[in-house]
């Protein structure tokens, strides 16, 4: 970051914790911003009080592009030191990771400082946005996306404590959101519309009557009660299932391949708040 100028953006409360984050992170891996890359430099915004789940993203990118380059942003100097005592142990082969882990952290917010300006492909930006207002959302959607690649995506949005339960928002370089995609453990699910706690900021206030995103978890509730039939031969036959019938319903639901992983994916117009 240049001298003199500070991190944009408010410390999160930091908490992260080992495989948080992979669901959205295996949706990265094939996503083809990503994958068609010409540069795969990927951020991730607001990595909290400990390195792991940035090492953790490189390591699960790494599969898909193995040029693959991490670098995670915060704007907590002390988390940025701490995150680089984390790393030199990587380096030193004493962890779990790779030593040659392709990543590096440095200090950032919204701002994405990234050195020599190089602009990522991906920003990761999971659970920096919860504590601000709404009506901030959109500024700072186009503050990060105003520094992607052509072709780049941010990635935006909330997930709880252990990674049972992920949203998240596909917003492109042109700072419009294109999709939203709930990713959940479909073993021991009890209603979809547990991920209504877990919604991007953008959402979150919106689970009300008379809003998309309202209809759309109510909806998703009511298939997955009907197609309790299917429960004998497992969850992932059970949501598929329930989104074959949203489908036929009219729901515009995307990504078929990723069902199995209990992934819903629709448009953003099919969310949008009113």
């Amino acid at each position: 970051m240049p001298p003199g100028h500070s991190p944009i953006g408010q410390a999160t409360r930091g908490t992260t914790g080992t495989n948080r984050l992979r669901r959205v992170d295996r949706w990265i891996a094939r996503h083809a911003a990503l994958r068609r890359a010409a540069d795969p430099y990927v951020v991730d915004l607001g990595f909290g009080a400990s390195a792991v789940t940035t090492l953790e993203l490189e390591e699960r990118l790494h599969r898909a592009r193995a040029d693959i380059d991490v670098l995670g942003l915060e704007i907590d100097p002390e988390r940025v030191a701490r995150a680089r005592i984390q790393l030199r142990a990587v380096r030193e082969g004493t962890t779990p990771f790779r030593p040659d882990t392709r990543t590096a952290f440095g200090l950032g917010g919204f701002e994405v400082p990234t050195p020599g300006g190089r602009r990522p492909a991906v920003i990761r930006a999971m659970n920096v946005l919860r504590q601000y207002d709404e009506t901030e959302v959109a500024a700072a959607w186009a503050r990060m996306a105003g520094r992607l690649a052509p072709g780049g995506v941010l990635v935006e949005g909330t997930c709880d404590e252990i990674g049972r339960i992920a949203t998240w928002v596909e917003v492109g370089a042109d700072a419009a959101p294109r999709a939203l995609t709930v990713s959940l453990r479909l073993a021991g699910l009890d209603q979809p519309s547990v991920a209504a706690e877990r919604l991007p900021k953008a959402l979150i206030h919106r689970n009300v009557p008379g809003e998309r995103v309202h209809d759309l978890l109510g909806a998703l509730d009511r298939e997955w009660a009907r197609a309790a039939g299917m429960a004998p031969f497992g969850p992932v036959q059970r949501w598929r299932a329930a989104l074959d019938a949203l489908a036929d319903a009219g729901v515009p639901v995307q990504a078929r391949a990723r069902w199995r992983l209990g992934e819903l994916t629709v448009p953003w117009d099919a969310v949008a708040p009113r």
